[in-house]
Parts: structure tokens; C-alpha cells; sequence
């Protein structure tokens, strides 16, 4: 309590007329509970306005965050908190909102009707680099898929908002969240990657359970892909399904939009389907994967992109940091890409008994290679839920000149 009083001191010291607090909690999740306590008891601004951004992971299932919600608000408004997700903070993140409701062209086909499947994607290229004792507490799961990739599937999925406001935009998120059934064993792909012998690369001969800092024999995945259904009327029978692993071939961060094939083919089996890719990271951009004639005298199709590469159009364009927006959103007062309880109550729901079950019985994950694409039953899992992969087109971030 002396160090709060201390800090208080030293704030006052500082402060001048009319002063903010803005409190960043980026500490382990075992403090949060005194921290705030002592936050409320001794450091609110008497004469501004005083907001606490609370760093994931927000609990480690529903009983957990429900309890560590309970208490934040017991201490402060719901106005007050900023759970930070730093993935709303990205570009194309941010930017599904404005392709979605500001483009007649996409609208229209934008449900159960021509959509196929939606994949969700996140890649890492490297292991666990000495955290794995730290990763080993959470896993992938925890650490990527229910907050990362499901915040980005609610923006994917949701209903028009009455407005842009951050509670209309919430709302609908929430309820889309309502409209997933909980998660199952029986729908995921559990991997963990083991070292590439043959690898050059140091770091890439070791598997996750040669790191020093993981528990011997874990079953801790790093790699993990499920497949959610909602179930309303505009998406129905379409599955949506969430990757995310460590160790793989690339850094990559995608929402792919697959659409149906076309009804009464002419061409003889040579389309292939649409493709909308809204690509986070790296290279973020928005491309559409469309047939038309190849060049010249030959009637055949070829696949192309109509691509929007931002660094490639907006040549001069300083694109911020994911934390530097949410941050400086923290100042003006907007929690339009901050997660709410209702929200955070919702995911928890979802992931929770996948969780508690991977805990209680400990199933063996699928080994993979270092650097590889992952498990190839997740492909398999894929394939059976009506994605399409044909191998012929790779897209390839234009030139930056």
C-alpha cells in the first residue's frame, strides 16, 4: 500500500489542473486482483477522468474470467476498463467493418446463399524460443484462437450495426457469440511440433518438448484447428474454421472468404472458386480470386486477383501499430475495438468445455515438422467441411517500388 502511496505522491507531483490516469496492467493475471484493488483505493484522479487497460489472457476459462470480471466491476464502470485484444487493433481488422457495410458489391453475397466456407487463419514461423514453460500454462487455444481469430470471425460474421458507435457495433458481435454452440473435441485438430533433423536452422531442430522451460511429456498444442457453425439464418450450415500454430512454413495472418462454385458450369469443369482473402499479416491487403480469359487467341480461364496491396497503393501511408491505436483510443474514450464482459462471458462459453476436456483427459496432439504446413488431418478436416483447395494459383505481394 506505501508503493501506491508513493506513486500517488509522484503522480500529484506531475499532475496539473484537470488530470487523466490512464492504468496499463501488463502483468500476470495471479496479480490482477490486489493491483486494482489498490488502483481504486488510492490512485483515481480526483480531477479527471481515471481508465485501466487490462492485458489478456482475461481468465483461463468461463469460472475464471467471470470471477476476474466480477471483481474489475465491483471496482469500476464498464467504461472505465479496456480489455486490450491488440488484433482489433490492426488494419485489416479494423477494415472488415468498412469492406463489409461500405460496398454494395459484397453485401449481397455475403451469407449462406454463395459463401462456402470461411478459414481464419494465424502462422507463426518460430517455437516457443524459451517461453515454452510460460506457453505450456495456456497453449494455442488460449493464447491465439479464442480471442485473436474469434474477435476477427465476430467482425466477419456479425450484422449490420445500427451505427458505428462502439456499444452498436458490440451488440452485434455478441450476438453472433450467442449463436455458436460450445466447441467439441470431435471438431478440432490438435498438433505439436517436433524438430527438423535435416534443418539448418538451430532453433528448427528443436521440437517443443526439447525446449528446457516445458514440462516433460507435455500435451500442451501448438497447433490447433476447429470448425465453428452459427447457427442464424444467414449463416446456417456454413463452416467457419480457426488455425493457429507455431513452428509452421510462414508468417501469416488471413481471413479467406471461399465462395460456391458456379451453377451450370459451360466452360467444362475449368472454373475454380472465388476467393476472398482479407490478409492482416504481412503485406496486409485485400485481394479477390477471380476466373477470366487468358490473354490472346485462346478461349481457356486462368485464374487471377484483384488485388488492393496497401503498400503498394498507399505508397506514402503510415500505418500505425496495433497498440499505438488502441492506446491512443484509450485517450479519447472509444471502446469500439476493446472487448466487452458480455462479449468476453460469450467466447469463454464457446472454448471452455474444449478446454476442460483437453485438461482431463489429455489427448495425444498430432506431431508435425518444423516448418511445415502442420498436421495434414487439418487439411482433411478442411476438405470435409467444403473447402476447396486446388494448388494451381499462389498470390504474391506486388513489387513495392
Amino acid at each position: 500500500e506505501e508503493d501506491f502511496h508513493l506513486l500517488v505522491k509522484q503522480m500529484a507531483e506531475k499532475e496539473k489542473d484537470c488530470a487523466n490516469r490512464l492504468f496499463y496492467l501488463a502483468l500476470p493475471p495471479s496479480v490482477f486482483k490486489p493491483i486494482t484493488s489498490m488502483i481504486k483505493a488510492c490512485c483515481m484522479s480526483p480531477t479527471g477522468w481515471t481508465r485501466v487497460i487490462v492485458e489478456k489472457p482475461f481468465g483461463k476459462d468461463s469460472a475464471s474470467s467471470a470471477d476476474l470480471s466480477d471483481h474489475l466491476q465491483k471496482l469500476f464502470k464498464e467504461e472505465q476498463l479496456y480489455r486490450i485484444d491488440h488484433y482489433l487493433g490492426k488494419e485489416m481488422v479494423q477494415n472488415l467493418i468498412s469492406l463489409r457495410f461500405g460496398n454494395m458489391i459484397f453485401g449481397p453475397t455475403w451469407n449462406r446463399d454463395s459463401i462456402a466456407s470461411v478459414t481464419i487463419t494465424f502462422k507463426e514461423p518460430f517455437g516457443t524460443q524459451g517461453r515454452g514453460g510460460y506457453f505450456d500454462e495456456f497453449g494455442i487455444i488460449r493464447d491465439v484462437m479464442q480471442n485473436h481469430l474469434l474477435q476477427i470471425l465476430c467482425l466477419a460474421a456479425m450484422e449490420k450495426p445500427v451505427t458505428t458507435s462502439p456499444d452498436d457495433i458490440r451488440n452485434e458481435k455478441v450476438k453472433v457469440l450467442k449463436a455458436i454452440p460450445s466447441l467439441s473435441l470431435s471438431s478440432c485438430v490438435l498438433g505439436q511440433y517436433c524438430g527438423d533433423p535435416d534443418s539448418d536452422h538451430p532453433d528448427a531442430r528443436l521440437g517443443y518438448l526439447e525446449d528446457p522451460t516445458v514440462p516433460e511429456g507435455s500435451s500442451c498444442p501448438t497447433f490447433a484447428a476447429a470448425v465453428l457453425k452459427i447457427n442464424n439464418e444467414r449463416w446456417d450450415g456454413v463452416p467457419f474454421m480457426l488455425k493457429c500454430g507455431k513452428a509452421l512454413d510462414e508468417r501469416k495472418a488471413e481471413v479467406r472468404i471461399q465462395y460456391k462454385d458456379v451453377p451450370g458450369d459451360i466452360f467444362n469443369g475449368g472454373t475454380v472458386r472465388n476467393e476472398l482473402v482479407i490478409r492482416v499479416q504481412p503485406d496486409e491487403s485485400v485481394y479477390v480470386k477471380v476466373m477470366t480469359k487468358t490473354p490472346g487467341m485462346s478461349f481457356n480461364l486462368q485464374e487471377t486477383e484483384l488485388d488492393l496491396t496497401y503498400k503498394s497503393r498507399y505508397k506514402d501511408a503510415r500505418l500505425p501499430e496495433a497498440y499505438e491505436r488502441l492506446i491512443l483510443d484509450c485517450f479519447v474514450g472509444s471502446q469500439m475495438h476493446f472487448v466487452r464482459s458480455d462479449e468476453l462471458a460469450e467466447a469463454w462459453r464457446i472454448f471452455t468445455p474444449l478446454l476442460h476436456t483437453i485438461e482431463q483427459d489429455k489427448p495425444q496432439p498430432i506431431k508435425y515438422k518444423y516448418g511445415s504446413r502442420g498436421p495434414p488431418e487439418a487439411d482433411t478436416m478442411a476438405m470435409q467441411n467444403n473447402f476447396v483447395y486446388t494448388g494451381k494459383y499462389n498470390w504474391t505481394a506486388p513489387v513495392h517500388t
